[in-house]
């Protein structure tokens, strides 16, 4: 075949353009940068900002806020300008050269210039540069897994199609090229990702949302304050410079940059847990998620084929070891095998001699190259201590009849010490067909009906248990005839690729965290059945195919999703409509993956999970999260990770709501009621001692509150609904009563204080309160007084040093004049602090009380 000419592929090319995954067209880097700008909080923040400038006449505030919003933009560029990594990703797994017939010669060129009508050449090892049609295959298998997810590699035969980015495993071929770039395979999928658009993660939402509502209260409080002290005949600057206070009161600003700080430091400590985080937001969304769909071959499994069973003269033989660590025992009820004294090593050395795969030890862990298939029974005898390469050397191989779809087997000839020998391998009746004899113990004897039932037997009840199934036997060649004829049957091999051993407990966490882990993969119904039975994560729940999921509609399918564990034979569209319904019936979704095929589905999901040792680079760009050893146990610890740093956020929210009340409560109480006291002492609060206050409660304290660990009950309360965030009932609950009792302080000090000192102790009563405060919020129910209040050592500083600044704010001239304090005794810090206590003890009587009416490990709802 001449293939195409050269001027010819130069026409197409200009017809078809070049063979690449297409980009979209970016945004704009500066309009990009300014749209993480648009967020009312942020706006309300840089409006507090300036407010903080013009009133107060220092530029400290204002440049710390304005930092804070900074930092927060530049943070969301980053992240955005990651996600557009996953199309440049797509690029890369496109083979950069490709073999092609040009003018009757094989040309190797770049694969950007194959054309449709190309002929490509694919070789062992090659990967493969456009979709083709097959003309020609010699034995050759094909790694799929990247596109299809299916663990196994795809015979392939004239007729057959081939895909771009997937692997010649061995064997060669030639085919004619169908579809270049965008309309690949490759290409359908890239487009796909790109039409999927990012959406809000709850947090992110519900900071939008508080942002706007911060924005109505502050409004609605300066307008009430203006109409009061209007009527009341007020100077209008008094009344502008209170109202400025309160909405300073109102607005947390320092809170998008402690929630930041609280998912980094929950970043490290994932990453500590073998989970990087590339979306600093999913780390709160992967804790309230309820259900993980998750890709079977690599992540609940090993991705490596193991022979678990040996089927030989009438008895069954177990085999211990996952993977391909050769490493494992033989055993026979229980009993291990001495194998120097059992017929067993002439099955192990058939089953390496009829081979073509290649067991390796590289960089401290053993790698199949070629079959995986092939490769499990290299792992077998190396168990047994049997390696190939040694084999070889008395049994050299002289000729190989290939295996083929139409054969469904293989044989090889080796020459060995005493004559030649012929070994075969293949589907159970076909080699059972080519046998007359089987081998018994002193020897071989004649195979009868019987027996060839119960070997066949044998092999359904193999296949049952979802083992793939391989017959093996041989004869010693005699003249020229058929060899493979009139053989000796030895025996069969049951192989799966087996569970991660760490897997079944961790899928029983996630059963008591309430967390549904539904499987979903490429593979054979039956096999993904066994699988789920064996990690106990079917229970009485569905098993459905692609196909059965074609003929539902959209109300059937969301009727019967939340009762189906497993999907089999599915494609990467079928990944995209199981997450959609799980959406549509509220659940937060993780999915896990690590091809080509998954990247729209991690997309998709509300928290995407990838691969970091097999994912491909198309599965991490598209991903919030990347496992680094590939582990779905890793997956269970930083959903722990994502529910401790969501409660601490809510709990570090709770503290500083109680502030940001009591400091208004206080003010209005006072402007309301205190007329007269206000006359003789002024106002409890001022502005600038209200900023200050903000910036040490809103300050150290959060931050060390984001560092507590996860508690005993994290992973045993029910995720959080999806339409619940920080703001609830019980935070608002929590947060009035106790910014009451901070305003009742206020006014009891502001009541008995000395005149020239009323201002300072009350200023300095609320950052007490809320230091005391600070230690109820370690927990939302669990007494301080049990927990201990040493453990956290980063609160006890961030404590100290708030103190220690108040202290300064206090007694150091410059800042006396700069915040309108005096000094303080002794005896009036006695005051202070008893006073402030009290705020310890109204919270601990209420988690008492609270944890009577509800015993169950629900925390903050």
């Amino acid at each position: 075949m001449s293939g195409l000419s050269q001027d010819e592929a130069e026409r197409r090319l200009e017809v078809y353009g070049r063979n690449e995954i297409i980009e979209e067209k970016r945004k704009s880097r500066i309009l990009l940068f300014l749209s993480q700008f648009k967020s009312f909080l942020i706006l309300i923040l840089i409006a507090a900002a300036i407010v903080s400038a013009l009133v107060t006449g220092e530029m400290i505030d204002a440049i710390v806020i304005l930092l804070i919003v900074l930092f927060s933009g530049v943070l969301g560029y980053i992240q955005e300008m990651r996600a557009e990594g996953a199309i440049r990703a797509l690029k890369k797994m496109a083979a950069p050269k490709a073999i092609v017939v040009r003018d009757g010669k094989e040309v190797e060129i770049e694969s950007a210039l194959v054309v449709p009508g190309d002929t490509l050449v694919l070789e062992a090892g090659s990967r493969v540069a456009a979709d083709a049609r097959l003309i020609e295959a010699v034995g050759l298998k094909v790694d799929e897994s990247p596109l299809t997810g299916e663990s196994e590699p795809v015979e392939k035969r004239s007729g057959d199609m081939v895909y771009m980015g997937t692997g010649v495993l061995y064997g060669r071929g030639r085919g004619i090229v169908t579809h270049t770039g965008m309309r690949t395979e490759f290409g359908k999928i890239a487009g796909a990702l790109g039409e999927i658009e990012e959406e809000e993660t709850p947090l992110e939402h519900e900071i939008e949302r508080l942002g706007k509502g911060l924005g109505v209260l502050t409004i609605i409080i300066c307008a009430l304050v203006a109409s009061v002290g209007l009527l009341r005949g007020s100077p209008l600057i008094e009344i502008f410079m209170l109202g400025v206070a309160l909405a300073v009161a109102a607005v947390p600003e320092a809170l998008p940059a402690v929630i930041t700080i609280a998912l980094a430091l929950g970043l490290k400590r994932m990453a500590a847990r073998n989970a990087l985080v590339r979306r600093l937001m999913s780390v709160e969304t992967l804790g309230s998620t309820s259900v993980i769909c998750t890709d079977k071959t690599g992540t609940l499994t090993r991705g490596e084929m193991t022979v678990r069973r040996i089927y030989m003269k009438g008895r069954t033989i177990e085999v211990t070891g996952a993977g391909y660590e050769p490493e494992g025992a033989f055993l026979i009820d229980g009993e291990p095998i001495d194998i120097p004294d059992h017929d067993l090593s002439s099955i192990l050395k058939a089953g390496m001699l009829c081979n073509n795969a290649h067991l390796l030890h590289e960089d401290g862990r053993w790698k199949i190259l070629g079959d995986p298939t092939e490769g499990a029974l290299l792992v077998l005898g190396a168990k047994a201590g049997i390696f190939r390469d040694e084999l070889e050397k008395a049994c050299e191989r002289i000729d190989e009849i290939p295996f083929s779809s139409e054969r469904k087997m293989m044989t090889t000839l080796n020459r060995c010490e005493n004559g030649v020998y012929a070994y075969t391998k293949g589907a159970c009746e076909v080699v059972l067909s080519c046998c007359r004899w089987i081998l018994v113990s002193g020897g071989q004897k004649l195979l009868d009906e019987r027996m060839r039932k119960e070997i066949l037997e044998a092999s359904e009840k193999m296949a049952e248990d979802a083992l793939r199934v391989l017959a093996i036997s041989y004869k010693r060649v005699e003249g020229d005839g058929d060899v493979e004829k009139d053989m000796v049957f030895l025996g069969l091999f049951g192989m799966i690729d087996p569970p991660r051993d760490e897997v079944k407990g961790s899928i029983a966490t996630c059963r008591d965290a309430g967390i549904k882990t539904i499987m979903i993969t490429g593979d054979h119904a039956l096999t993904a059945r066994a699988i789920a039975t064996e990690l106990r994560m079917l229970g009485k729940g569905r098993v459905i195919t692609g196909s059965e999921l074609d003929r539902m509609g959209k109300d059937e399918f969301d009727e019967i999703v939340e009762d189906v564990r497993v999907y089999a034979r599915v494609s990467p569209l079928h990944k995209l409509r199981v997450i959609d319904a799980l959406k549509r019936r509220g659940h937060i979704v993780a999915m896990t993956g690590d091809g080509v095929n998954d990247a729209p589905a991690l997309k998709k999901a509300d928290v995407g999970i990838s691969m970091g040792v097999r994912g491909t680079d198309v599965a991490k760009e598209a991903s919030d999260i990347v496992l680094t050893d590939d582990n779905f146990a890793s997956i269970v610890a930083a959903v722990e990770e994502g529910r401790t740093i969501f409660r601490n956020i809510k709990s570090f929210f709770t503290y500083g709501l109680s502030c940001h009340i009591g400091e208004i409560l206080l003010v209005l109480f006072a402007f309301l009621f205190l007329d007269d006291l206000i006359r003789e002492k002024g106002f409890p609060l001022l502005a600038v001692q209200i900023l200050w206050i903000n910036l040490l409660t809103d300050g150290l304290p959060p931050i060390a509150l984001s560092a507590e660990r996860p508690g005993p009950d994290v992973m045993r309360e029910h995720p959080r609904v999806k339409k619940e965030g920080i703001f609830t009932r019980r935070v608002l609950f929590y947060g009035v009563v106790v910014g009451l009792l901070v305003a009742l302080q206020g006014v009891f000090i502001f009541n008995i204080a000395d005149p020239l000192k009323a201002q300072t102790m009350v200023f300095t009563t609320i950052v007490i309160s809320e230091m005391f405060n600070a230690f109820n919020w370690r927990s939302d129910k669990e007494s301080i007084f049990k927990i201990g209040f040493l453990t956290n050592k980063p609160l006890l500083l961030a404590v100290s040093s708030t103190i220690l600044l108040q202290i300064l704010v206090i007694y150091l001239p410059p800042f006396q004049g700069a915040f309108h304090t005096v000094p303080l005794s002794l005896t009036d810090w006695g005051v202070i602090t008893l006073v402030g206590a009290s705020s310890l003890l109204l919270v601990e009587g209420m988690k008492w009380g609270l944890k009577k009416v509800t015993p169950s490990p629900q925390g903050l709802p």
